[in-house]
């Protein structure tokens, strides 16, 4: 055996993996920025109503949206094989299919705005007038549904091609439009509420059409013959694959809209509280997503070209580097949460409840980061049979640990259950990961 071949080969695994992940985690923080400002400029508005119904609204995109974050993973394992397999052709009828799914499904949502807010509303509970505030934020920002959803796939089609650098500058683009929208319809116009979900809503569309211009799915060297697109046997691999991924996402919502329905029910301050730090979590969860991304470019890549020791290594580094960032994020939170929690909210009560929360927040990422990288390998692997059942099994310990520990320890008993479910994650995952290898 070549000790030292073997060394440098997974020093070379080191690297990709931090050349990729690298930018993918800037382009991944930029997107909570969305919700950040969202929430920073709602949380100095005069109430904390305003904070919550963005927060409730917020919930609700989180299920309309990535109940469809399908389109990026899917499109990312299904474009990284084929960019391992060298087939370009099969490369462009992949995206070609996504963004008619995207189109479609994005469109739906438009002409059901009116049942879907109403029903959301009604679903997520909170005052009459944090409802009053989440109507009003929701019926601007749905408008971008057909853009967002297109997002997804233009994202997942650049980390499959393992282009980073372009999605990067498309997000960073996106925020800065947003932020620029949203504080001049809402300081300038004085749009209120409606104006930070209008904001949003602008840089959407304006990111999508950008990133067409770029990505050009139409034109170029390689032309999708319209009939090999809508060809059956892979429309239904499409399908079952995008299927398992919506029903592992939607598992994943529920248990994150079941979280924010109970911190209603604590009152608004505690609903405001929790939707400051969850968007504390949402800087780790896109940070650590940024290795998992990475991990599903590069394992998609290595199984396309057959190759189970390039496999091994690639899950090695995603997790020793992933671990480190983690550990980085529970440090940061620890030391300076109560600062950054100051700059999202002015109002003394939220300020308060959320402190009293933040150690959850500081223990979280290297509690979770395990789940993020190997939910990475089964993307990218396309194992999304797994994925789904494990997701399925990980939700029902949540909802069984969350409304027993709510009755004993409130808010508190949320945010265990929220530690528990990532816990389960990771050993249901975990005990499945040799099939992939065996697969090989």
């Amino acid at each position: 055996m070549n000790l030292s071949g073997t060394i440098r080969d997974q020093e070379d695994w080191n690297v990709r993996v931090l050349v990729l992940a690298l930018p993918i985690i800037l382009a991944n923080l930029a997107q909570p920025i969305l919700a950040l400002v969202d929430t920073m400029v709602a949380g100095h508005l005069p109430g904390a109503w305003f904070l919550g119904g963005v927060a409730l609204a917020g919930v609700l995109f989180n299920f309309l949206f990535w109940s469809f974050g399908f389109l990026r993973m899917a499109t990312t394992g299904l474009v990284a094989q084929a960019s391992g397999a060298a087939d370009p052709r099969l490369i462009q009828r992949h995206l070609l299919r996504a963004l008619l799914v995207a189109a479609t499904a994005g469109m739906i949502i438009v002409i059901l705005k009116t049942p879907i807010i109403t029903l959301g509303m009604a679903l997520l509970g909170g005052s009459e007038d944090v409802r009053e505030s989440a109507v009003a934020y929701a019926s601007a920002r749905i408008w971008s549904a057909p853009a967002a959803l297109g997002n997804f796939v233009l994202v997942g089609y650049l980390l499959g091609r393992q282009k980073v650098v372009v999605s990067l500058a498309l997000q960073v683009g996106l925020n800065l439009m947003n932020l620029a929208a949203t504080l001049t319809l809402v300081l300038v116009l004085g749009w209120g509420v409606a104006g930070i979900g209008a904001g949003t809503a602008i840089a959407e569309w304006v990111t999508f059409i950008v990133g067409l211009l770029i990505v050009r799915p139409f034109s170029g060297a390689v032309r999708a013959q319209w009939r090999e697109v809508f060809d059956g046997p892979s429309l239904g691999r499409l399908f079952t694959v995008n299927r398992d991924i919506f029903l592992r996402s939607f598992f994943l919502l529920v248990c994150f809209g079941w979280f924010a329905r109970s911190g209603a029910a604590e009152g608004d301050a505690i609903l405001a509280a929790n939707a400051v730090l969850l968007n504390l979590h949402g800087f780790m969860s896109y940070g650590l997503d940024g290795f998992a991304h990475a991990t599903e470019a590069l394992v998609g890549s290595v199984i396309g070209g057959r190759r189970k020791q390039a496999l091994y290594r690639v899950i090695k580094a995603a997790m020793i580097w992933s671990g480190l960032i983690a550990a980085l994020f529970s440090i940061g939170y620890a030391f300076g949460g109560t600062a950054i929690v100051s700059l999202l909210t002015n109002q003394p009560d939220v300020r308060a409840a959320a402190d009293e929360y933040l150690p959850y927040v500081a223990l979280l990422p290297v509690v979770s980061v395990a789940s993020y990288i190997l939910d990475g390998v089964f993307i990218g692997a396309l194992r999304t049979r797994e994925l789904r059942n494990s997701m399925l099994l990980s939700t029902i310990c949540f909802l069984l640990t969350a409304y027993g520990l709510q009755q004993v320890w409130g808010n508190h008993g949320l945010w265990l259950a929220m530690i528990v479910l990532m816990l389960f994650r990771t050993a249901t995952l975990g005990v499945h990961l040799r099939r992939i290898f065996a697969a090989l």
